[in-house]
This record gives structure tokens, sequence and C-alpha cells, in this order.
């Protein structure tokens, strides 16, 4: 499935939660599959932090080769014959405003002040996100969505979706996900913010004047990041206490250390030079101030805020004609299934329609992008219900 990059344009200004203003911005998209007749098989797909528009297929040069390793970051999801089936839907996948892979963000002119927006850029929420979603769905003159799915932050803007347009939504699939963030969550973001607005190079959100990239922050930031990710099974089991190849070579090399170097500064342990290799490749292509922009997001998504936290009372806005499908996985604990269970209280007390899987997988919370057999059975299983419920004529089943 080849995938072809679409840039649509608004004119009109987008008034953001913070009560400032966006006076007009782009969103990159991708659509996979054909829209039919009735424009109701559209399925939304939500991104989480360092992903994009690019959910599916692979692309291709101008004269049709594939370009190698350019498959979407969901594509063993989503296309012809998977789990989200692009011959049965139409798949819309969005990059969110502030992000750095072609929607406005940071690294754009702001069109008030001809210069790059850097530091500039307004705080966006989940909301707002959603609210951009919304009109690009407007555009696209899809009224209905068959369903809105995504993982981590993604299915927070799911759940936000049923929310702000609960006549919109008919099915809600929301993976390894929360109603908001804990303590803990929030203090990760918060070093690995400090990591990048610390770095000599960040010049207050303006380096691109400098010419140069915070890349020393940004490294670290995806190392706590990526911790905070895998699990200790996996980490244990990938790495445990194997030390660096022997002479400093790859990490491929079958030769192994045997002995301590006792060096406090150069890399000793296999899974220090994999987190190394993470977050030297990130700093390559994400944006500092796209990073500090949406782990924001991520900690003020919490909507029952304006319900004196009542999580209940929030959720009660949903339609009662939304279906859900909650799903989480054993051993992440950045998003543990209690949080999951959360959401699923606060929609059987509203008497809503929810299913809920909880996966018994040892990949911490990246288990949501990887091929687990029982995750991807579910996710097929039930987005086959929603495609005989269109087929049926019935938009409920």
């Amino acid at each position: 499935m080849i995938a072809q990059p679409q840039t649509m344009h608004f004119a009109m200004p987008l008034v953001l939660q913070s009560g400032k203003a966006i006076h007009q911005f782009d969103l990159s998209y991708e659509t996979y599959g054909v829209l039919n007749a009735g424009k109701s098989n559209a399925v939304l797909i939500c991104h989480a932090l360092n992903a994009s528009h690019h959910v599916a297929g692979v692309y291709a040069n101008e004269v049709g080769q594939i370009i190698p390793k350019s498959e979407g970051w969901w594509d063993n999801m989503i296309g012809p014959g998977k789990a989200v089936d692009t011959n049965h839907f139409f798949v819309i996948g969005v990059n969110n405003l502030g992000s750095c892979f072609g929607s406005t963000g940071p690294m754009n002119i702001n069109p008030d002040t001809g210069n790059v927006y850097g530091a500039e850029f307004p705080v966006v929420t989940v909301e707002d996100w959603v609210n951009a979603q919304a009109l690009l769905l407007d555009q696209l003159g899809i009224n209905t969505l068959a369903a809105v799915m995504g993982g981590s932050l993604g299915g927070m803007q799911a759940l936000s979706w049923t929310l702000q347009y609960p006549d919109r939504v008919q099915h809600a699939v929301i993976v390894a996900s929360a109603p908001n963030l804990t303590a803990e969550n929030i203090a990760f973001n918060e070093v690995a913010r400090r990591a990048i607005v610390t770095d000599p190079d960040f010049h207050g959100g303006h380096f691109y004047a400098q010419k140069v990239v915070p890349k020393r922050g940004l490294r670290i930031a995806r190392m706590i990041g990526h911790i905070t990710y895998l699990s200790d099974d996996v980490m244990n089991e990938k790495f445990g206490r194997q030390l660096k190849s022997a002479l400093g070579l790859g990490d491929n090399q079958s030769s192994l250390q045997t002995e301590y170097q006792y060096s406090t500064q150069e890399v000793e342990f296999q899974i220090e030079s994999y987190l190394r290799y993470q977050g030297d490749k990130f700093a390559e292509y994400f944006d500092a101030n796209t990073y500090l922009l949406i782990t924001r997001a991520l900690d003020y998504f919490d909507p029952a805020r304006n319900k004196g936290g009542d999580l209940k009372k929030a959720i009660a806005q949903t339609s009662a004609d939304t279906k859900f499908l909650l799903v989480s996985f054993t051993t992440d604990w950045r998003f543990a299934p209690a949080r999951s269970c959360e959401i699923v209280k606060a929609l059987l007390d509203n008497k809503r329609n929810v299913s809920y899987a909880e996966i018994n997988a040892p990949h911490g919370h990246d288990a949501f992008l990887l091929d687990d057999p029982r995750y991807m059975g579910v996710v097929s299983s039930y987005f086959d219900s929603i495609h005989s419920g269109l087929n049926s004529g019935d938009k409920h089943e």
C-alpha cells in the first residue's frame, strides 16, 4: 500500500483552550482505502508523542520504487486484510498541530510576525487537536466516524472525541491509555523537558535563529521516555547485565567484554549503548519545542477536571449510542491496566456499551505498537463487527 501525504490549509483562526488563537494553519494527513458512498466507513487514527500522520503503508520515490524502512508507525495494524482492514474502511491519519512532521508547528513561520514561531507557538491541548481534526473531517465531507482509534496519547484523543463530538463517533477504540496522567508520569515529562530547556543550545526555544539544535537535551529526553516505554522483563531479557562489545566495537559483535572497564564516563553496558542509540536517532529528526508542547498536552489532559474530578460525570457527556473498546497490557506500568479500568468503570456507571481486554504481554507500554496475536485478534474482531454493522445498515452494530 503506497501512502500519499496530503496537506489541508485552513485560513480561519482556531481558538485554543488557552484563549490564544492560531490565525491560519496547515494539517498534514494521509488516507488509506476508499470512502464509501454514504461516507459511513471513515476511521480516524490519532497518534502518540513522536508519531505522525504516516500511519500505514510505505512511501515510493518518483519512479515508483519503495523507499526502504518507510513503513507507517502502525502498519502492522492498518492495511488490506489487517486488523483495521482498508478494504473495508477509509482510514485517516492526521499530524497534530504543533508537531514537526508537516502540520503547522514551532518550526514554521508565524504569519502575524513573519518570523519562525519557535517558543512563541501557543500551547496546545488534546481538545485543541480534536477540534482541528474535526475541521479536517468537515473539509473531507465526513460528518460521522465509524470509529476513532488511538494508543497512549492517541487514546486520550479518541476519548476526547467522544466527549467533544459525541454525536460524530460511533465507536471509540482506546488502547494503552488513561483518563489523565499520574503525578509520576508528569514527573517523567518534567525531567525530560528540563533536559531540553537547560541545554545550552536551546536558547529559550529560539535555537533556529542560532542555527543549532539542542541535541543533548533531546537525547536525554528520549532516553528517559524510552525507559518508561519498556518493561523490566523486556529490558532484562534483551540486555540483562551484558557489557558492551569488546574493543568498543558495534553492539552486534559476538565477542562481549567480560571485565569492567571501570569508567564513569564511557558506555559499559548494552542497555546504555541501546539508550544512547535511541537518543541519538531521536535528536536527528524531532523538534525540541514540539517535544515540550506535546508532553504538556499530555500533562493537561484531564476531562474530569471541570467535573470536580468525577470521571463518571465527565463520561456522561458521551453519547449513549457510542460503543467503546479499551485495551491494556499487563506490563505497561506507565499506562497501567488500572487506568484503563477507571475509564471502563465510568462508562459502565453511565450504562455505556463497553468491551475491555487486558492482554498479558511482556513488552510494557510499547506493546500497543507490536504484533501480539491476542491483541490483534481483539481489534480485528471488533472492526469486523463494525464492518458487519455498516453492511447491515445498522450503524450501531
